[in-house]
């Protein structure tokens, strides 16, 4: 598949996963996954974030001083700190962010091994990979049991337990430090019961409709002289721009709007 035609299928699947986190049941979902994070993001520091995903922005709350958004064209960049690039070729330097969130793409992606490793690379050795995906084994995943829903965000795709993703970030020199589990509900009503989502929260139920991944890096490095990472351009100004890859070598985006040194 060429790149263009690569872009466009993303750029369709976004809109659809943005029609859907805008929607009600999106909304009851992303609200019950911003509860379950907040204290994560709470506890972070560092100069950058990176949120991969189609939903809102769920680390608004975090003191990391710079949130990027990422978007699959310049087209449906939501601002001027916005990464415009394919998930499988991020342009970006080795181990620059502090956070990096990957939120419900996993299960839709083409090549989502492609997109964790990725992921990992641009996690800097002090800093957490989080993972968001849905829970097989919930009530979500009993509600893909109807043909009509499999062929619908987000039901679609295919749907991974945390022990599964535990072994590809093993593959990427990752270790999985927590997983929590969100979005308690009722057969048939959206998460927005509080008692139950306090309850199923505080025991860790494996059986919300959402789970989310901690990781970190196997072995940390000292910090010696960890690359630091200079926004340029549109991520700081007013126009789109473009992006410069520098670290690992891989396929050049077609389109980018970050211009990314490491010094």
């Amino acid at each position: 598949m060429s790149n263009s035609h690569e872009a466009f299928a993303l750029a369709r699947l976004y809109r659809e996963g943005s029609r859907y986190w805008t929607s009600e049941d999106g909304q009851a979902h992303w609200r019950a996954e911003r509860a379950c994070l907040g204290p994560i993001c709470e506890s972070l520091h560092g100069g950058h974030s990176l949120e991969l995903g189609m939903g809102p922005s769920l680390t608004d709350m975090s003191p990391i001083r710079h949130n990027v958004r990422w978007a699959p064209t310049a087209e449906l960049a939501e601002g001027t700190s916005t990464l415009v690039c394919p998930l499988d070729a991020l342009a970006l330097p080795d181990e620059c962010f502090h956070l990096v969130l990957v939120h419900h793409l996993l299960e839709v992606v083409d090549e989502p091994h492609r997109l964790l490793q990725e992921a990992a690379r641009i996690t800097a050795d002090d800093g957490c990979l989080v993972v968001l995906g849905w829970m097989p084994l919930g009530l979500g995943g009993l509600a893909r049991l109807t043909p009509a829903r499999r062929n619908r965000l987000p039901w679609r795709g295919h749907w991974r337990t945390p022990s599964k993703l535990s072994d590809w970030l093993a593959f990427v020199d990752f270790r999985v430090e927590r997983v929590d589990y969100c979005g308690f509900h009722l057969p048939g009503s959206p998460p927005s019961n509080a008692t139950l989502e306090t309850l199923g929260r505080r025991h860790n139920v494996p059986l919300g409709d959402s789970f989310i991944i901690h990781a970190r890096r196997r072995n940390r490095l000292a910090q010696s002289q960890r690359p630091s990472l200079r926004l340029q351009g549109t991520l700081g100004g007013g126009a789109l721009g473009h992006a410069t890859r520098i670290g690992a070598a891989a396929p050049e985006p077609s389109r980018r709007t970050a211009e990314v040194e490491c010094h």
